[in-house]
């Protein structure tokens, strides 16, 4: 997709956007047949009266549709942004990808942990004890989804990047955990900046977070094979923020479940969360069956809720929830410049109707450890370039994710010991054999309006 082409074509327009929303369009008068014509002359005033009242309905769907087109442009005129998707297609260590013309416009959502705000100052002790978690100095991207957007107007599809997949660094020469790249590369940054005398910590902040976005880019784009044509980031706080401004989510659990260190205390069923159990619901990995990857299974879940209740007509109309919203958003969500909110309530809206489908990337091993004896998630490169590639093509035609069977622990379902990981990357070793490439996805859902039961 061409730089600066708007995700949502025609959405600049309010009254587009009040149509594409819901908005009741003008009754137009239709061929009548014989025998019903002593009927119409019967109801003509009733049908005047009906027309009267879908116009006021249609003028006040539209009144509210512009406020928050108004809205928008006011988020648009104050948003974060970064030029890290820019950076990461000139810098040196640019992966050869897909370029423009691949027929997808693909936005990668990042949610990272990170413990300052988007403009680099420091989170309080009162915000970290809510957020239920301690300061540190490192940023992990536990949250990553690819969003490949046909532009012929096929399925749109959200792809899930475990947090433990072993990818190459280039600038560290060697393999990492894809939620560390963000991390690792910021440090440098930070120790280079201090190095050379700068004393601004934001700044420090702002710059290192923004180097760390772009090797994050750069690794996407090397994992999956296309170019990322537009960046979202959201952090921790944000997930709070976003949360308690939209009066919560909704969500369902098959089995209560608790887990000490990310605060999770869940019962068995449907349950709205917000705030601090919203943050521990999407962060929870450990007693769960599958671990990180019933995480993302959770987090897919989540937002497909959370987009719902974006669009819904209660905070559409609530100003009062607008204007937390609005705060929430310039506190703790960046973007890169070409994108603009109209695109992210286009793409909420496509989210909302069941018109997207969830699906992680096919995994070769599951609880496999690299030469420094960290538990890493092994992918074949080749696998993943076919697999994110066939999904725009027609349904029939794209291939099923390798989403593994097995557990976290690195047991198979059967209870069998873990076997080797027979491929070819260094330092590499043990881990599960999933299913395989050729495996089903539990993961890999279309989103529906009510709110799937997952562990």
């Amino acid at each position: 997709m061409a730089d600066g082409q708007s995700v949502n074509e025609g959405a600049d327009d309010p009254t587009t956007y009040a149509t594409a929303v819901g908005a009741v369009e003008p009754l137009e008068d239709e061929p009548v047949a014989p025998v019903e014509q002593h009927v119409r002359r019967r109801r003509r005033g009733w049908l005047v009266t009906g027309r009267v009242f879908l116009g006021l309905v249609s003028a006040v769907a539209l009144a509210a549709m512009t406020l928050v087109y108004l809205r928008v442009d006011e988020l648009d005129q104050s948003k974060n942004t970064t030029d890290a998707v820019a950076q990461a297609q000139a810098g040196p260590h640019a992966p050869v990808v897909q370029d423009e013309g691949d027929g997808a416009n693909d936005i990668l959502i990042v949610g990272n942990d990170s413990r300052t705000d988007m403009q680099g100052r420091p989170l309080s002790a009162k915000v970290l004890r809510e957020l239920r978690t301690e300061a540190t100095e490192t940023t992990n991207t536990d949250t990553l989804i690819l969003l490949r957007i046909p532009e012929n107007g096929g399925r749109t599809s959200a792809v899930s990047i475990p947090r433990d997949t072993s990818v190459r660094v280039e600038e560290r020469d060697r393999d990492e955990k894809i939620n560390g790249v963000f991390g690792i590369t910021k440090a440098l940054a930070m120790e280079r900046m201090v190095n050379g005398g700068e004393k601004d910590r934001a700044k420090i902040n702002r710059e290192s977070d923004d180097e760390g976005r772009t090797s994050l880019i750069q690794a996407v784009q090397g994992l999956t094979g296309v170019r990322v044509d537009h960046y979202v980031e959201v952090s921790l706080y944000g997930f709070y923020l976003l949360t308690q401004a939209i009066d919560g989510v909704d969500v369902c659990l098959n089995h209560s479940t608790s887990d000490p260190d990310s605060g999770a205390s869940f019962r068995r069923g449907p349950q709205t969360v917000r705030g601090g159990d919203a943050v521990s619901f999407v962060r929870q990995r450990k007693n769960l069956p599958r671990g990180d990857l019933d995480r993302i299974v959770r987090q897919q879940v989540f937002l497909s809720s959370a987009m719902q209740k974006v669009l819904s007509g209660d905070l559409l109309t609530n100003n009062t929830k607008l204007n937390a919203l609005e705060e929430a958003v310039s506190k703790t969500m960046i973007m890169d410049g070409g994108l603009h909110f109209l695109d992210l309530v286009g793409l909420a809206q496509t989210m909302s109707s069941g018109s997207v489908q969830f699906v992680t990337i096919p995994v070769e091993a599951v609880g496999a450890r690299n030469d420094r004896q960290q538990s890493i998630i092994v992918v074949d490169q080749g696998k993943v370039h076919a697999f994110v590639e066939s999904l725009l093509a027609p349904a029939g035609q794209q291939q099923p994710s390798g989403m593994p069977a097995g557990h976290s622990d690195g047991t198979a379902d059967d209870g069998t010991a873990p076997v080797g990981y027979a491929g070819t990357s260094p330092g590499v070793h043990g881990g599960t054999a999933p299913a395989g490439y050729g495996g089903t996805a539990p993961a890999g859902y279309v989103a529906q309006p009510t709110v799937p039961c997952v562990d």
